[in-house]
């Protein structure tokens, strides 16, 4: 028995590290991709608009939509950052 060549047929050969940010479009094609970044523009753009408010009379309207669309805008580019990422892979398709 050859000694340098043991442990090559007992052992397994090394997995290729995954990249996590690794930029893809597989996941996001066709109307999908457009979709989620106007997605994401608007949600932003509601943010903006809201905090541009000065004066209101009534606010408990304001904070809750300053709420909805503060989460709109994070959760938006949190699901087009996985999407557009090696991510989605690293998790699997049935964690995201």
């Amino acid at each position: 028995m050859d000694n340098g060549n043991v442990y090559n047929e007992t052992t397994e050969p090394q997995a290729k590290p995954s990249r996590c940010f690794g930029c893809t479009l597989r996941h996001l094609w066709g109307w999908r991709l457009p979709a989620k970044a106007l997605q994401v523009i608007l949600s932003l753009l509601a943010v903006i608009c809201e905090e541009m408010v000065e004066n209101c009379i009534n606010c408990g309207g304001l904070y809750f939509f300053e709420f909805i669309s503060c989460a709109a805008f994070l959760l938006s580019l949190l699901i087009l950052c996985v999407y557009c990422t090696n991510a989605y892979e690293v998790f699997g398709k049935d964690k995201v």
